[in-house]
């Protein structure tokens, strides 16, 4: 197996001067859709007269069916009917959204949810059209920036649908979407190009029907077991069930010659090291966030925390997406000129900087804007690196599926990430308080440096490796 560049046929350099700024539309679509859930849990479970727990499912349902839906149309989208997947997927999310818009039952606002899930399986698929249409410098700088809009959306659209659920109501940010995903159904149908003439493939169906429930055991396990106890029966038989279809997958797709995933692709040092480093630091940002989102609003009568509302909460973020699309605007222009060997690991530096600043400065405000600052320069650099690994390690005909594969290695990174803080901050509770003392917040912090340590130094060290030739 060989390195692959980005290099593009000539016809390329045609592509309609909308398609960057369409594809980006497209992307912050997607961030509108994840900012529905975490900021309006408390919301959802008051008008719904339902538990927290059963509030956290309006979030939990749409991450999973977003994993489950990433490699069918990563797959999909590698073939000849690319812009039909792009388009079906989007109306898929605008009946979601519309569906969760009205005051119907809980139930339905959930099925809503699960639909508006399909829509965050697209930002492989948008990569992959930005590599196939565009020249390669314009291709690279598309997929930077494509890599950060997923921070630079939820750090505005955080606050954004905590100032509507304020004042219109949480339903209202469903409108919202459904109108953004109605505009942005137009644009791929004028802006987005036909796919490149190929061979349509067999489809892997059983890879699929194994891949697709095991990955949602893992995520049910990951996303529940702080609630259900991690030696509780029920997270257990997940995790086993995981283990079993997952390993069988795993095994079917190194055998079969049409797979879902090309697994053999993922040994190329540049992939290899993407997923791997995505994985860990995945897990290490999403913890960062998670404690800070939660840190915020713990009342002052703790004797620490800061007491503020959602909105305030919301407005944290901001910085992080500030700094995420400035270093990647600065990524873009550098172009090919840093090696990733360099940029992966200052970025992975920079947010280990952010959770050092967590773990001995956070008593005041502003030291949570210039955490979530620094923060965002190490995600900005990071994410703005990954998807490119994955590029050049793969053939232009399979670049939708590898970024797919990506994009679920990130997706249980964070899982992993939000699971571990719930459990070490669980650990730290005392009852009756339903609060964990401060010294949880920097244990935390403390292991997601590590996790940032590891991603650091192993994605250096996977990239060194010599690239694997096919038997």
């Amino acid at each position: 197996m060989t390195s692959v560049s980005l290099e593009q046929p000539s016809t390329a350099v045609r592509a309609p001067r909308a398609l960057t700024p369409t594809l980006v539309y497209i992307g912050l679509l997607i961030a509108v859709v994840s900012s529905l859930g975490a900021p309006l849990i408390p919301t959802v479970a008051a008008d719904y007269d339902v538990s927290l727990g059963s509030a956290q499912w309006s979030v939990t349902l749409t991450l999973l069916v977003g994993a489950l839906a990433s490699p069918v149309v990563g797959k999909l989208g590698d073939g000849p009917w690319r812009r039909q997947v792009l388009l079906t997927a989007l109306v898929v999310l605008l009946a979601g959204s519309v569906l969760a818009a009205f005051p119907l039952p809980f139930a339905l606002m959930l099925a809503g949810r699960a639909m508006q899930g399909v829509g965050l399986a697209l930002l492989p698929l948008l990569m992959s059209v930005a590599r196939d249409n565009l020249a390669p410098d314009a291709a690279r700088a598309a997929v930077a920036t494509l890599s950060v809009t997923a921070v630079v959306g939820i750090g505005l659209g955080y606050p954004l649908m905590g100032l509507i659920a304020g004042s219109l109501g949480f339903h209202a940010g469903f409108w919202l979407a459904a109108g953004l995903g109605v505009v942005a159904i137009a644009l791929v149908a004028v802006v987005v190009p036909a796919s490149p003439t190929r061979v349509a493939k067999p489809f892997d169906v059983v890879g699929t029907v194994l891949l697709g429930p095991g990955i949602a055991c893992l995520l049910v396990g990951l996303s529940e077991g702080p609630v259900w106890g991690w030696g509780s029966p029920r997270t257990l038989v997940a995790f086993a069930v995981a283990a079993v279809l997952l390993g069988v997958w795993f095994r079917r797709e190194l055998r079969t010659p049409h797979p879902l995933v090309n697994l053999r692709l993922m040994r190329n040092p540049s992939v290899l090291a993407a997923n791997a480093t995505g994985l860990v630091a995945g897990v290490g940002m999403y913890m960062l966030m998670s404690m800070v989102i939660r840190y915020v609003q713990t009342p002052t009568s703790e004797s620490y925390g800061l007491g503020a509302p959602v909105v305030v909460a919301g407005l944290v973020l901001v910085p992080m997406s500030a700094c995420s699309f400035a270093v990647n605007t600065l990524v873009g222009r550098l172009g090919a000129s840093v090696s990733p060997r360099v940029l992966l690991p200052t970025g992975v530096g920079m947010f280990a900087v952010a959770l050092l600043l967590f773990a001995v400065a956070r008593s005041r405000l502003w030291e949570m804007f210039v955490v979530m600052g620094f923060a965002g320069l190490g995600t900005g650099l990071v994410f703005a690196v990954l998807p490119r690994m994955v590029v050049a390690g793969v053939p232009m005909e399979e670049t939708s599926s590898g970024l797919a594969m990506h994009q679920v290695l990130r997706t249980v990174g964070y899982s992993v990430g939000s699971a571990l803080s719930a459990t070490i901050l669980t650990a730290r509770t005392v009852a009756p308080s339903r609060f964990p003392d401060n010294g949880g917040y920097t244990v935390g912090a403390v292991v997601a440096i590590a996790l940032c340590v590891v991603a650091g130094v192993g994605g250096r060290l996977l990239q060194a490796r010599p690239v694997p030739r096919e038997p």
